[in-house]
C-alpha cells in the first residue's frame, strides 16, 4: 500500500476524531490511524466532564498546580464550539445541565469568589452562592457546604458517544479510518513524511499527533523527545433512581465530580489515581481511590451515599511537567503537530479548530503560544 493524503491523524480518540472532521470540512484529504480500537483508551474511559467554569487546580496526588486562570479563555472558546458541533453531529451525547462548584471552608469560599472574578473577566457566567442558597437550589448538598458557584454552561458529553460520533461524521464527509494500525516509523522525505505501519506506508506533508498517552512515542519516531508522562486515573459509578441528580457537582479544592448519565448511573470522577499506567492493559484499580471518592460523596451529597457501587474502571491520560495543555508544531519536525494534555476532552473541538488553522497556515483565533510543545521538547544530539 502506498497512500498519499493531505493530513495523517495519529490517534482516533476524541481529539483525533474532532481534528479529522475539522480538516475534512476544510477540504483536506485525511486518514486517521489508531493503534487499536478507536475510543477504547483515554477518551472512552474518562468521566466526560466539560470543564467550563474553573475547577480545582490539583487532582489527588498531583504535585504541580494547574494555572487555572490562564485556561479560562480556552474554556470559553471551546464551550461555544461544543454547541456548534452538536448542531451538525448526531448522537454526540452532549448534556448542558449546568454545574455547581462547592466549597467547605472559608479559604475555599474565597477561592470561589476569586475564580468568579476571573470567569467574569473571561466572559464565563458564574454566580456565587452561600451554602444555604446552594442547598435551596440543590437540596442534595450536605451541611458541610459553605458556598458554591453555579455555571449554566457546565455539563458533560457521554464518553462512549462523543468520540465515535465525531469519527463517524468525519468518515461520512470523506476521511478514512484505519483501526489496529499503529505507526511504527516516521521518516522525513523532502517536504513530506513517510509514516510506516504494518500494512504499508502513508505519505503526507502533515502529521497530527493526537495519540494521548502515546504522544511522546509518536514524536520520538520523528526524532523529537517530548517530556510527557502517561498516567492512569480512576472512575466509579453508583446506582441511582432516574433523575436523582440533574446537574454536575464538583469541588473547588479537591478532585471530585459527580453527575448522572443517560443510563441513570451516578458517574464519579475528579482525577483520582489508578495503579501504574500500562501500554496495553488497563491500569489496576486502587482501593484507596475508591474509598476516597466514595467518602467524598458521603460528605458532600449524603443522600447519594447509599447507592450501590456498580463499577470501578481506569483510563489513561498524558500529563506535562507543568500540568498544562500542549498544542502546536514540533521544533525540528516541520509538519508534525501535537495536541493533548490537561482538559483534552473539554478542549477537543477547540484543538481541532486551532490545529486546522495551523496546518492551513492561517492565524489561530486564540494565542496558544504558551502551550507550545517547544517548552517540552529536546532535540537529539547528532
Amino acid at each position: 500500500m502506498r497512500t498519499e493524503v493531505d493530513a495523517l491523524v495519529v490517534g482516533a480518540g476524541i481529539v483525533g476524531a474532532a481534528t479529522a472532521l475539522a480538516l475534512t470540512r476544510a477540504g483536506s484529504r485525511v486518514a486517521v490511524l489508531d493503534r487499536g480500537i478507536p475510543n477504547s483508551a483515554g477518551s472512552g474511559t474518562t468521566a466526560g466532564n466539560l470543564h467550563i467554569q474553573t475547577i480545582h487546580a490539583r487532582r489527588p496526588g498531583q504535585g504541580v498546580a494547574v494555572d487555572v486562570e490562564h485556561l479560562l479563555p480556552l474554556q470559553k472558546a471551546t464551550s461555544g464550539l461544543w454547541d456548534v458541533l452538536a448542531g451538525s453531529v448526531p448522537d454526540l451525547g452532549l448534556v448542558r445541565c449546568g454545574g455547581f462548584m462547592v466549597a467547605e471552608t472559608e479559604d475555599q469560599v474565597r477561592r470561589l469568589r476569586t475564580k468568579h472574578e476571573w470567569e467574569r473577566a473571561a466572559g464565563i457566567p458564574t454566580e456565587v452562592l452561600t451554602g444555604d442558597e446552594a442547598r435551596r437550589a440543590l437540596p442534595l448538598l450536605g451541611p458541610a457546604i459553605e458556598g458554591a458557584t453555579w455555571c449554566a454552561w457546565d455539563g458533560f458529553a457521554e464518553p462512549d458517544m462523543a468520540g465515535p460520533a465525531l469519527l463517524r461524521r468525519a468518515e461520512a464527509e470523506g476521511a478514512v479510518v484505519h483501526p489496529n494500525t499503529p505507526v511504527t516509523t516516521l521518516r522525513r522525505a523532502r517536504d513530506s513524511w513517510q509514516a510506516g505501519t504494518p500494512g504499508g506506508t502513508w505519505h503526507t506533508p502533515v502529521v497530527i499527533d493526537a495519540a494521548g498517552p502515546w504522544m511522546a512515542d509518536i514524536a520520538a519516531l520523528a526524532g523529537v523527545r517530548l517530556h510527557l508522562t502517561p498516567t492512569a486515573l480512576q472512575m466509579h459509578s453508583l446506582a441511582a433512581a432516574p433523575s436523582t441528580l440533574e446537574v454536575l457537582v464538583q469541588h473547588v479544592g479537591e478532585g471530585m465530580s459527580i453527575k448522572q448519565d443517560r443510563r441513570d448511573r451516578l458517574v464519579l470522577g475528579g482525577g483520582w489515581p489508578a495503579g501504574p499506567f500500562h501500554a496495553t492493559d488497563p491500569a489496576p484499580i486502587l482501593e484507596s481511590s475508591t474509598s476516597g471518592n466514595l467518602a467524598q460523596v458521603a460528605r458532600l451529597l449524603p443522600d447519594l451515599a447509599g447507592g450501590r457501587l456498580l463499577e470501578a474502571w481506569t483510563g489513561p491520560v498524558v500529563t506535562t511537567p507543568d500540568e498544562m495543555p500542549v498544542i502546536g508544531e514540533l521544533d525540528g519536525a516541520p509538519g508534525i503537530f501535537v495536541a493533548g494534555g490537561t482538559y483534552s476532552f473539554t478542549f477537543a473541538p477547540l484543538w481541532a479548530e486551532l490545529l486546522t488553522a495551523l496546518v492551513l497556515g492561517k492565524e489561530p483565533g486564540l494565542d496558544v503560544s504558551a502551550f507550545s510543545p517547544s517548552r517540552l521538547t529536546q532535540l537529539p544530539t547528532r
